[in-house]
């Protein structure tokens, strides 16, 4: 009778068992059901068109992750703070060429607005080439990229030419009627449009060439472009080029012991083939580094010491807009190589530091949108363009506080001259263009 009850209280037990386990079975049957439909569904929206509301959680989800200090990160930040600091700048350079040339040109019997016009004119063409630079595409700049370089080439060959004109003993400029143009300011964009592509080309060549001959390609321009306005003499330039191919062979995956012993070896012959050949730039250096005797006062060192003479009057907050006292003929070049002296005099301080901030912003907006950007071509693109800008800004910079001698270098945007105006802001438009490449970037635009 037990063994029977006990049998009994089993087999019940055993129906239940088997109906909760039904049940658990159909539950999970209808989960997954749910599941695979809403899946369906999703995908479903997701062909004919996304959902708004996982469009909005995706975009919440990007934008939270640029909170706190990551704001400095976030792409879209850098691409409108990008233009807006070149604008700014721009615009703050007008001001500045105005109120820098405006006693020289009066007392060489012009207009004090002469300069104000003509720095307008070329920043008006120089704001249309970077708003077509912007509307190009990408491939674009990849694929005619060789036949930029070998025009950029041309242009600065022109100058050992009839055509040729020699400024402050360079001869980098090229003479049509009442136009005049410096090609190496074009060949500085040719190489930031063609070397990036030419990166690419080498690192394919390296899986089957070895280091060097892998890298002959980049070499080669980068040599020629050096070697063509060198043969004009012009040292700053020749600076710069230097800087802005050693930035894209760093980026382009080129050994930095072997860069950095490339570039000692070049600033060795530099120093060796042109500096100590001239008596010139010896005694600028020597200068710079040394002591000024009387007669430098009023020679190789008088530029240098009027430009400090500028930025340690002006204090703080400077003598006021317009106030500055070097500029009445004493601070040669006050409106072009020199005039962050004048900005340091007449804005002090804090006008100089806000626009070495500006220069900063520039820098940083390109190389963090580079960093999170995908594309390999856009990427050094954007790092080559920025070593050029700041590295430029920066070298003026330091030629104006008698950190290095004196070589010609203008500032970016803010120096009086049409060529150097006009490209630096094509150089912009190119990296607005190349910006948009980066998803977050790309994705936002499309939205607008």
């Amino acid at each position: 009778m037990a063994r029977a009850d006990r049998a009994e209280r089993t087999e019940r037990d055993g129906r239940r068992t088997a109906s909760s386990s039904a049940n658990a079975a159909g539950s999970a049957n209808a989960s997954w059901a749910a599941r695979v439909s809403g899946s369906d569904a999703s995908r479903g929206r997701g062909r004919s068109g996304s959902s708004p509301s996982a469009g909005a959680s995706r975009s919440a989800r990007g934008e939270s992750r640029y909170t706190g200090w990551r704001t400095l990160l976030n792409p879209l930040w850098c691409y409108w703070g990008f233009m807006a600091s070149v604008i700014v700048v721009t615009i703050f350079g007008l001001l500045m060429v105005f109120s820098s040339s405006s006693v020289d040109a009066v007392s060489n019997n012009q207009s004090p607005w002469s300069e104000l016009i003509d720095q307008g004119i070329f920043c008006a063409v120089g704001f249309v080439a970077a708003g077509l630079a912007m509307r190009m595409p990408q491939k674009f700049y990849q694929r005619l990229g060789g036949g930029i370089i070998v025009f950029a080439w041309l242009l600065q060959a022109l100058t050992f030419t009839p055509l040729g004109k020699s400024v402050n003993g360079n001869n980098g400029w090229i003479h049509l009627g009442q136009l005049s143009f410096q090609p190496a300011e074009f060949l500085k964009l040719a190489l930031c449009i063609w070397l990036p592509a030419g990166m690419i080309l080498c690192q394919r060549r390296l899986r089957s060439h070895k280091l060097l001959k892998a890298y002959a390609p980049a070499l080669v321009v980068s040599l020629i472009s050096f070697g063509l306005v060198m043969a004009g003499k012009d040292l700053g330039t020749a600076m710069i080029i230097v800087l802005l191919c050693a930035f894209a062979f760093l980026i382009g995956g080129f050994p930095i012991k072997v860069l950095l012993a490339a570039c000692g070896a070049g600033v060795v012959g530099i120093v060796a083939m042109f500096v100590l050949g001239s008596s010139n730039r010896m005694q600028r250096i020597l200068a710079t580094y040394g002591t000024c005797t009387a007669e430098q006062a009023q020679g190789v060192c008088f530029q240098s010491i009027h430009g400090t003479f500028a930025m340690g009057s002006g204090g703080l907050f400077g003598v006021g807009l317009g106030n500055s006292r070097e500029k009445w003929n004493y601070l040669p070049e006050a409106h072009n190589d020199f005039i962050f002296a004048i900005i340091g005099e007449e804005l002090g301080f804090v006008g100089a530091t806000l626009l070495v901030l500006g220069f900063v912003t520039m820098g940083w907006c390109l190389v963090s949108v580079a960093l999170q950007c995908r594309d390999a071509y856009a990427r050094m693109v954007m790092v080559c363009i920025a070593g050029w800008i700041v590295g430029q800004a920066l070298i003026n910079i330091a030629v104006v506080l008698g950190m290095l001698p004196v070589m010609g270098l203008p500032m970016p945007f803010v120096s009086s001259g049409g060529s150097a105006l006009v490209m630096c802001l094509a150089a912009s438009g190119v990296a607005v263009r190349m910006m948009r490449a980066q998803p977050d970037i790309k994705a936002a635009l499309a939205k607008a």
